[in-house]
């Protein structure tokens, strides 16, 4: 991190307004678990202010809870009123807008209101989330029994457990989501703080897919970051930082491998930089470059920072190799 020597993401601060307020904005590309057009949508809706409430976006959508999406926005912003099938419920679902989001919340609810223990919770929550038809009914009938001794009416008993089945069949547990959230936010935090380093290194993660690089690259110009062409003399493996703008990687060009661009980085680091084609040719023969690849890294323009227009190199590069 050439800004900043000794940067860690320890030491990034929680809940940074600012990136919250670019997820908000549905500037999500790039950004761990955010970047779908349905979650994008779910941030622009849910406008996320903590890591709390990435938390709760990345256990929400997953099929079942997903259903409760426009509940827990509109409850969160104060257009819904937030209720509750039983009151007893209200310090497990309050953190969630009396909505059932995590696994933990169904296991709270299991003991607070059907008595149940540590361990026949975690039962409750196997036999749930595994679908296992023939302990359902037998589950039910011990939940209910719990809850009627718990001073609970046996219809709304058995509403919570529809309910907590419902949800529990697809639900995430707290301390995954929140693990997925922190790097969520982590990734955020870089995109904002180091746009150009940070887009650098995604277009780098995604190098051999050329269609995600064609779509970085054009969140690139919409973020006002210049990709500049390729150049033998500058350029690395992976797309690099160059001033503000980022250099094409020379490994994304098309019949271009790796080995290729390691060997003329190598040549490049112990015998300086290239003056002309002649020059690239002569220290790079025998050493995996041909004539194909020549071509390649003319007609991408990683050459046009020697004497000479493109054509002119097209005509000698067949004498040359």
């Amino acid at each position: 991190q050439k800004q900043q020597p000794g940067f860690s993401l320890k030491d990034i601060p929680e809940n940074d307004p600012q990136v919250m307020n670019m997820l908000s904005e549905g500037r999500t590309s790039g950004v761990f678990q955010m970047e779908s057009t349905g979650m994008t949508g779910v941030c622009v809706g849910l406008k996320p202010q903590s890591i709390e409430d990435i938390t709760a976006v990345i256990a929400l959508y997953r099929p079942g809870p997903m259903d409760n999406i426009p509940s827990y926005i509109k409850r969160k912003h104060g257009e819904e009123d937030i209720t509750y099938l039983h009151p007893q419920l209200e310090p497990i679902l309050k953190e969630t807008y009396g909505i059932m989001i995590y696994q933990e919340q169904v296991m709270n609810i299991a003991r607070a209101l059907g008595g149940y223990t540590m361990g026949g919770a975690d039962k409750l929550r196997k036999v749930m989330g595994k679908k296992m038809r023939d302990e359902i009914p037998k589950q039910r009938k011990m939940f209910t029994e719990g809850a009627i001794k718990n001073g609970i009416e046996q219809a709304t008993a058995e509403a919570i457990f529809d309910q907590m089945e419902k949800f529990a069949s697809y639900g995430f547990n707290k301390s995954h989501a929140a693990a997925y959230s922190l790097i969520s936010y982590q990734t955020a935090y870089l995109k904002y703080y180091y746009p150009v380093e940070f887009m650098a290194s995604l277009m780098t993660s995604v190098i051999d897919n050329p269609g995600k690089v064609a779509e970085y690259i054009l969140v690139c110009r919409q973020m006002g970051i210049a990709i500049l062409p390729p150049d033998i003399n500058e350029g690395y493996s992976g797309f690099s930082v160059s001033g503000n703008g980022i250099r094409y990687g020379l490994s994304a060009i098309k019949s271009v491998g790796r080995a290729v661009v390691d060997v003329i980085i190598a040549e490049r680091e112990s015998g300086g930089l290239f003056k002309n084609l002649d020059d690239f040719v002569s220290r790079m023969s025998n050493k995996e470059v041909n004539k194909r690849t020549l071509e390649s890294f003319i007609k991408s323009g990683a050459l046009d920072t020697l004497p000479g227009t493109r054509k002119q190199k097209l005509i000698v590069s067949g004498d040359l190799l």
